[in-house]
């Protein structure tokens, strides 16, 4: 992929807070070691990276790790205010998809600026903040109930026969690791896509991006 030379930014500006940063690094962290003992466990007959025993118990612990950072997260976003940056405005809502659209499928291969324009009050585009609106309120959120109920299922018995069974939870839990295995792949690389190739995962440790 050929690039076009953009100017050089002269400006920085604060974006990711120290709260955000902290929950994203341990967020990613956990949930990286979620994927390999949730490997483990599923292909306990193929690999032989843990014990299953030691393997379930280590994935009930990040497992407990990750419901407190959600909630950790949820309590911060929702007392600063930064929550209404994960809610998309139906406001021009068609147009901005397309634009993301185009750019993602064809202008970013050109060269071309991203519509979006990063700013402290709004640093997501219109395809970034429903996607993450639907992790953070709804899949996330599925996998730890989920979750919660494969540790205990004598406990959660009876929610498990009302949500249709322990092979549903456990089929929607297996699904959802699939799913954000795969959403942890295609983030790295857009991760990659800004002025240069680590200037957004910089960000996030830094709190500043590159206007």
């Amino acid at each position: 992929m050929r690039r076009k030379v953009e100017e050089e930014p002269t400006k920085m500006m604060y974006v990711h807070h120290a709260p955000i940063r902290v929950w994203h690094w341990v967020n990613a962290a956990a949930f990286i070691f979620l994927l390999i003992t949730g490997v483990q466990i599923r292909f306990a007959a193929q690999i032989d990276w843990f014990s299953l025993e030691e393997a379930v118990h280590l994935h009930n612990y990040v497992g407990f790790m990750v419901i407190s950072n959600y909630f950790l997260w949820l309590f911060y976003c929702l007392g600063s205010g930064q929550i209404r940056l994960y809610i998309p405005s139906p406001k021009g809502m068609v147009g901005k998809i397309k634009e993301q659209i185009v750019y993602y499928s064809y202008g970013i291969f050109r060269g071309d600026h991203n519509p979006h324009k990063i700013t402290p009050e709004n640093k997501f585009n219109l395809m970034q903040q429903k996607t993450y609106a639907i992790i953070m309120f709804v899949l996330l959120p599925l996998q730890i109930v989920t979750g919660l109920f494969l540790w205990e299922i004598k406990r959660f018995e009876n929610y498990i026969e009302f949500m249709g069974g322990i092979r549903i939870i456990n089929l929607v839990h297996v699904v959802l690791f699939f799913f954000f295995a795969a959403f942890i792949v295609g983030h790295i690389y857009l991760a990659t896509l800004g002025h240069t190739p680590l200037a957004h995962i910089k960000a996030m440790f830094t709190g500043y991006e590159e206007e």
